[in-house]
């Protein structure tokens, strides 16, 4: 099917399985629109989740009882689901299951960063970053003695690519650069950037936290050597996070957490790791919530992940046209008509976001205010905090007019 065949979303039926979307406040129904932050859960992983425990709860890799068995299957098939759902053909292999984008990024600037990063290096990232990346980074830079340096974002939002092939060079080790930024709502080009970093043997991590739940994401398409995302923000539990790396590289790094799992000899004097990806889940592992976010891999397939693209777009674009015929709003990231992940970061003026946060949920309007985790880009842009609304699935043109209208109500207060 051509992209011009693909069925809008019946956005309807998909909100009948988020029961949530039905609660009131005040008289108010809610209107969630914090998907960047986290999705709301529909019914068949919830019910996946229950039923988990209800039927199959055991550890892993332990026993030889048959609810153990059981649970290991389905956990280690989990991997083998998510990795067909990015584009992965390494299969479990190359799926490390942690807790959060955070964690994973974590484990590559340790596991890796730590052993492999020297005063000589630099890390190249952008100006764009989430603090999951860019403080983490900056912190192993500081110990390793590497340098970081930044990709400029231009004033229409987009990275500099210009500068971007003048900062890597045949002294980055790393770029690690975010797919969908949280804040911007800008969609980076990391397949070009994959292909600068390798062209000067560095390698790329790329954080999509912000597209793996939104768009179709290919690791293989994109050439990413390291990709991580959240399951919360796809429709996912929380505590499930995903790490991809390639194989070969993943086999030449050392552990990052030790203990039971992660071994496959133990003597007094030495250990011996054991097999990917389970060196690098120590101690009992995320069983359920890697369950769980294979059924949620198998939710959003059934749907389609270029109409949720498309989707979230056109929500996105509808809420820029009518934010910007207010007059008296600040749009960050790129303009009206440039495509962009499914949200939309604003400042209405002389009302700071925290305040306007609070006056939307008086009409159970629910944004989120604040640096949303990138302080250095907002110092950048000149301002303190912003809010922003972000869309999923289940969200309609109707809950972007009450947005606009909340808003209305906001500016009357403080007139």
């Amino acid at each position: 099917m051509g992209q011009t065949d693909i069925e809008p979303l019946d956005v309807e039926a998909i909100r009948e399985e988020y029961p949530i979307l039905q609660r009131e406040f005040d008289g108010e129904q809610v209107v969630y629109l914090d998907n960047a932050a986290t999705t709301q859960t529909p019914e068949p992983v919830v019910e996946t989740i229950a039923d988990y425990y209800r039927t199959t709860n055991a550890n892993v890799h332990r026993g030889l009882h048959q609810l153990s068995q059981e649970a290991s299957i389905a956990y280690e098939d989990a991997h083998d689901r998510v990795a067909e759902f990015i584009g992965a053909s390494g299969e479990r292999e190359e799926i490390v299951f942690t807790k959060n984008t955070t964690e994973s990024e974590n484990l590559v600037a340790y596991a890796w960063g730590m052993n492999e990063l020297g005063p000589e290096d630099e890390v190249v990232l952008t100006e764009m970053e989430h603090h999951a990346s860019l403080v983490t980074w900056q912190q192993i830079a500081k110990k390793t003695g590497a340098t970081c340096r930044y990709i400029r974002v231009q004033e229409d939002g987009t990275l500099d690519m210009d500068h971007a092939r003048e900062l890597i060079t045949d002294d980055t080790a790393m770029v690690s650069v975010v797919h969908v930024s949280n804040t911007l709502g800008t969609v980076n080009p990391v397949s070009e950037l994959a292909d600068i970093a390798h062209d000067h043997d560095a390698y790329i991590f790329v954080d999509a936290a912000q597209s793996v739940p939104n768009r179709p994401v290919d690791v293989e398409a994109i050439d990413a050597d390291f990709l991580a995302f959240s399951g919360h923000k796809m429709a996912g539990p929380t505590g499930i996070g995903v790490l991809y790396g390639k194989k070969h590289i993943l086999e030449e790094m050392e552990p990052y957490l030790y203990g039971g799992m992660m071994i496959s000899k133990v003597t007094f004097e030495d250990s011996k790791w054991n097999d990917l990806p389970w060196k690098f889940e120590a101690g009992t592992p995320v069983i359920c919530q890697g369950i769980a976010l294979a059924e949620a891999c198998d939710y959003l397939d059934d749907i389609g992940m270029e109409a949720i693209r498309r989707h979230e777009n056109e929500l996105a674009q509808y809420a820029i046209e009518q934010l910007e015929g207010e007059g008296d709003i600040d749009i960050l990231g790129p303009p009206a008509g440039v495509e962009r992940g499914g949200l939309v970061s604003f400042n209405l003026q002389d009302v700071h976001a925290h305040d306007l946060s609070s006056i939307l949920n008086d009409s159970a309007v629910a944004i989120r205010a604040g640096d949303h985790c990138t302080q250095p880009l907002h110092d950048k842009l000149g301002v303190a905090a912003s809010a922003r609304a972000s869309f999923y699935v289940y969200n309609t043109r109707e809950e972007v007019d009450k947005l606009i209208d909340a808003i209305d109500d906001a500016r009357q207060l403080f007139a």
